[in-house]
Formats: structure tokens, C-alpha cells, sequence
């Protein structure tokens, strides 16, 4: 691990609001914006909940046309137009990218309103991956004023853009 590396950083509920809180990334408490539902142990598909846990940070995806690629350590993947996550948990590709036919209306990763111009993957229901127990669980960057996510971590643009450089594939996120 690199010396600026972290080797964690840890996500905490904020008291009084529980789709906000802070990550602690070594000195710092950087604001993010949480699911819907708060942190929630016992995770479900669309239970808006951000998953409580131990998660690795599997790799970065970003958007080549609107930024150039950022300095991180972690393994990085353009995101192209067709590119999508699959959140049905009838499908043997539940929980994992997929590439999304032109007149589909699944969830696509080129979102138009910039929320994942960047994300990070984490590897929260993966091994074992189970039916019904989230998909598509991110680091991504926060809507205005911190409004919830449905089940993501979500900081401001800038701000994950700083994190990036000091993340990389040994670097876990604790969500307390």
C-alpha cells in the first residue's frame, strides 16, 4: 500500500437525520448523503437502505466524456453508453454490470443527471451474491443539499474527486 493510501475509511450516521452522515477518511469528516431508509444491517432489494458492513472497493467507473480520468489507485472502467447494472434478482446477473440493449429502459450507468460521472464499486452482496439482498450499492457523487440516495454512499463532486487520489484496492469502507 502506498504511503498516502488509506487503508479505511469509516461511514457514520448522522445524529437526528438518518439519510445523512459523515466519512471519516483519516483526519477528515467529509459529509455524504445516505439511502432513504438510514443504515440498515439486514439489507433488501429497494429497501432504500445503505448496507452496515465491511465493504472493498472493487474499482472506479467513470465518465471518459465528461472528465478526464482521475489519479486513483484503484483499477478504473470507462463508462460507456450501453453499460448497466442488473438490480433483478431473478436474473442470473443479479448484483453485476451488464450491457444494456439501445431500447431498454434499465438502469443505465451514462445517467444524464451526473450522479455517476464517477463511482466506485463496492463488493457488498457479492460472494455469495444473494437474490433480494441489494444490488448496486456506490460511492457516487450526493444530489443537492444531500438529498438521500437509494442506498449509496454520496459526497460532493469535488470531494470525491480528492478522495480518489488516497483510495485504492486494499482500502475498505466500514458503515457503521
Amino acid at each position: 500500500m502506498q504511503k498516502n493510501t488509506l487503508s479505511r475509511i469509516v461511514v457514520r450516521r448522522r445524529p437526528g437525520n438518518p439519510s445523512q452522515g459523515w466519512l471519516v477518511a483519516g483526519p477528515q469528516a467529509l459529509p455524504v448523503a445516505l439511502g432513504r431508509g438510514g443504515i440498515k444491517a439486514n439489507k433488501r432489494e429497494g429497501d432504500g437502505g445503505t448496507p452496515r458492513g465491511t465493504f472493498h472497493l472493487r474499482r472506479l467507473w467513470w465518465r471518459a466524456d465528461r472528465h478526464a480520468c482521475p489519479a486513483t489507485l484503484l483499477p478504473v472502467h470507462r463508462i460507456r453508453a450501453d453499460d448497466g447494472w442488473c438490480e433483478d434478482p431473478s436474473s442470473r446477473h443479479y448484483n453485476r454490470p451488464i450491457k444494456v440493449p439501445a431500447n431498454s429502459n434499465a438502469d443505465r450507468l451514462a445517467r444524464a443527471d451526473r450522479l455517476y460521472d464517477f463511482i466506485i464499486e463496492l463488493d457488498h452482496n457479492t460472494r455469495p451474491r444473494i437474490a433480494g439482498r441489494g444490488s448496486a450499492v456506490f460511492i457516487h457523487i450526493a444530489r443537492p443539499q444531500f438529498a438521500p440516495t437509494a442506498g449509496c454512499v454520496a459526497l460532493r463532486l469535488d470531494t470525491l474527486r480528492h478522495l480518489l487520489a488516497r483510495l485504492g484496492p486494499q482500502t475498505k469502507i466500514m458503515v457503521e
